[in-house]
């Protein structure tokens, strides 16, 4: 340290001593004159800041109790506004109610009205009908034109092509030939390339000579690209003619019995654009499995049902070549020779395959089914009819397939697990047929009720099916877009079933009740609200003469066979307001009478199938009125009616394409005896199940059956 640094240190120090000194004793020598200005103003600010402070938290409790306030008037002008639509929405709606009841009143006494003026005006043309016929004079036509003035004559020659074809296409192979013979015109017309484009012979087999079926063909060879040989007895010749049909892509020979290896062969070589093939239930052999692959290169559609003399090694033909890759149908049903290896050929042959058809295959187990899915993983139909081995087992080795269809029928082993996982293995699934499976429960309607793309359920003679099942399922989306349910025979349904299904189907067609013996009026009823139902089957319930039917004018289909307690009354009220309907079904109701048959051949005109066996007390009259008033009438049966006399019912025969009659008293298990009179012991005795499906047969036809 130099001696100049030790000097500005000494100089530093003593200089800042002096100065914190003289501070000091400034302070204390010299009073301060305005202290206590200093502390007024410093009081003013502090009263100033908790004034402030004051303000803020009154302001801040106000400003809370001012929200909640005006939450408060805000929701009490919500309700007063809710109020005030309730009660405007519900003036609106009493009196759109009571516009809607008057308009419906005065819909029905219009109809009540127009239903009893023609009724009066179609007896009195069957009384000058009767009375032309007493006199002898010439049948006049009873129909609307006939009381206008006579029809004109008019050249059907003169229509448009399209109309002619219109016209002929629901003629048979020996209508159109006879047609071809009137005259010259007709001639032409009948010459028209596209009325030879099908050429259906099922329906005249063993009327037309061979030499008349090789001719035309012959003919027409260019043109038919569909024929049926449906059950017709032909010379080989004849088969072997087809091959001239170079543009064939439909032929159907199935119940063929003389339909030969050779003659496929002949087919197969000059037919290779066959598209369907139904080979059913004829003796093909090995051979004409090795021609499919080799010749039919687009075959599409392959029914091979009932074949029973081709084998595994057949099935493994259809690998050659190209193999069948673009089948997507097939039809096995009853080829009970198919073992597990026959199904691993088919996979490994036909891996295209959409819509499977295995039915009456007793033999068909789990393992089949396992081996068919392999490889066939685009399956999205299956059909197992009659296969009472398939278990849970089958249905869980499909969830690799996009499954759209599922058909069980008469199978023990199906239980609740099958449907456990179907929304997410299955979730476009659109129709099940679960028909007579005693296995499945409420649980699988649960199951079920997910499904968003659900159209059709068939579960009749599902026992253990209930209302809380039913209820379960109806309460998911499965239920909106329903369009078909059959809950035949679930004999523990109830009303309370049928309230529900009103209230969630509104797109509900076709719905079967029948056998249903808890439901009463009360529950049906709610039918009413179901406006888009086309088929109805309420047969062998407990209801009796309830207008259901007032709100369904698109009814088409009606079964209400053995139903013991219907009168003339349903049948009047049909008259009036389901005048489009088509086929009805009153077998077993023993108080129809005559007026009830009268009433609908004035105003149902379009009925094609009836069935009114059991009505004791229908006479011959029933039969003169179904002329006059039924024209497209085509089936009838009258089983049992033994008040309708032999000759009444050998004239109506020649009027219909299908009758059925017997003049016999009604079997026990109708319930009744000859005189309509309840048999005590047979309270107890349900109709035969073949006397309900004959019934049906021709009265509650469903989606499906149209389709097919």
């Amino acid at each position: 340290m130099t001696s100049e640094m030790m000097i500005k240190a000494c100089t530093f120090y003593t200089g800042h001593l002096v100065k914190t000194h003289f501070c000091t004793w400034r302070d204390i020598a010299i009073p301060r004159v305005n202290e206590n200005e200093i502390l007024t103003e410093k009081m003013e600010r502090a009263a100033a800041f908790y004034n402030f402070r004051l303000q803020k938290s009154l302001f801040h409790h106000w400003h809370s109790y001012a929200e909640v306030r005006k939450e408060k008037l805000k929701n009490m002008l919500l309700q007063i506004q809710q109020i005030f639509s309730y009660h405007k929405l519900k003036v609106i709606l009493i009196k759109w109610r009571d516009k809607a009841r008057y308009q419906n009143k005065k819909r029905e006494d219009e109809l009540i009205l127009k239903h009893e003026l023609q009724l009066k005006k179609w007896k009195n043309k069957a009384k000058l009908r009767k009375a032309a016929e007493e006199s002898g004079l010439h049948e006049r036509s009873f129909s609307e034109d006939s009381l206008i003035g006579e029809t004109q004559e008019f050249d059907i020659s003169m229509l448009p092509e399209r109309a002619i074809l219109q016209i002929f296409f629901y003629l048979n192979l020996r209508d159109m030939i006879i047609c071809g013979q009137v005259n010259r015109a007709w001639m032409l017309m009948m010459q028209i390339s596209s009325l030879w484009t099908a050429i259906d012979l099922s329906t005249v087999k063993n009327v037309i000579p061979d030499k008349y079926i090789v001719s035309t063909l012959q003919r027409w060879r260019l043109n038919v690209l569909r024929l049926n040989f449906r059950g017709c007895l032909l010379r080989s010749k004849t088969f072997r003619s087809v091959s001239h049909c170079r543009n064939l892509q439909e032929l159907n020979v199935s119940d063929c019995p003389t339909l030969t290896d050779e003659s496929m062969r002949h087919i197969s070589e000059g037919c290779p654009g066959v598209l369907y093939l139904n080979l059913s239930n004829t003796t093909i052999t090995n051979r004409t499995m090795r021609l499919l692959p080799r010749h039919f290169h687009n075959l599409q559609n392959l029914s091979l049902a009932y074949c029973k003399t081709f084998t595994d090694k057949g099935l493994q033909y259809l690998n050659l070549g190209n193999g069948c890759h673009k089948l997507i149908y097939l039809d096995i049903s009853g080829c009970t020779q198919i073992s597990v290896q026959g199904f691993r050929n088919i996979a490994s042959s036909c891996t295209g395959i959409m819509h499977l058809i295995i039915n009456d295959m007793p033999t068909l187990t789990d393992n089949c089914v396992k081996a068919l899915v392999e490889k066939c993983s685009h399956i999205t139909s299956v059909v197992f009819i009659g296969a009472p081995h398939i278990s849970d087992c089958a249905f869980k080795a499909l969830s690799t397939c996009k499954l759209q269809k599922i058909r069980f029928e008469g199978n023990k082993r199906i239980t609740d697990a099958c449907f456990k996982f179907i929304d997410k293995n299955y979730p476009n699934i659109s129709h099940v047929y679960m028909a007579d499976c005693k296995r499945i429960t409420d649980n699988s309607l649960r199951s079920l009720s997910p499904l968003k793309q659900l159209t059709v359920l068939n579960l009749a003679n599902c026992v253990r099916i209930g209302d809380v099942g039913l209820r379960q399922f109806l309460d998911g989306p499965a239920s909106i877009r329903i369009r078909e349910l059959n809950l035949s025979n679930c004999v523990h349904l109830s009303d309370l079933s049928i309230m529900k299904l009103s209230e969630r189907c509104p797109n509900l067609n076709y719905l079967t009740l029948r056998n249903c013996e808890h439901l009463t009026d009360l529950g049906i009823e709610y039918i009413v609200n179901i406006f888009s139902l086309e088929s109805i089957d309420l047969s062998g319930t407990v209801i009796s003469d309830e207008a259901f039917c007032r709100s369904s004018l698109n009814l088409e289909h009606l079964d209400v066979s053995y139903c013991s307690q219907l009168s003339d009354e349903i049948i009047k009220a049909l008259a009036i307001f389901c005048t489009s309907l088509t086929s009805l079904s009153i077998a077993g109701c023993p108080k129809m009478t005559d007026s009830a048959i009268e009433m609908l051949s004035a105003k149902c005109q379009y009925l094609h199938i009836l069935d009114i066996s059991g009505c004791i007390l229908l006479t011959d009259q029933i039969l003169d009125d179904l002329q006059i008033g039924c024209k497209q009438l085509r089936i009838l049966k009258m089983q049992y009616c033994r008040n309708i006399s032999t000759e009444a019912a050998q004239r109506m025969s020649s009027k219909v394409q299908q009758q059925e009659y017997s003049c016999s008293d009604p079997p026990h298990w109708f319930g009744y005896d000859f005189e309509g009179k309840p048999i005590a012991e047979c309270d107890d005795v349900i109709p035969p199940k073949d006397s309900l499906e004959l019934t049906m047969k021709g009265t509650a036809y469903s989606s499906e059956e149209h389709a097919v």
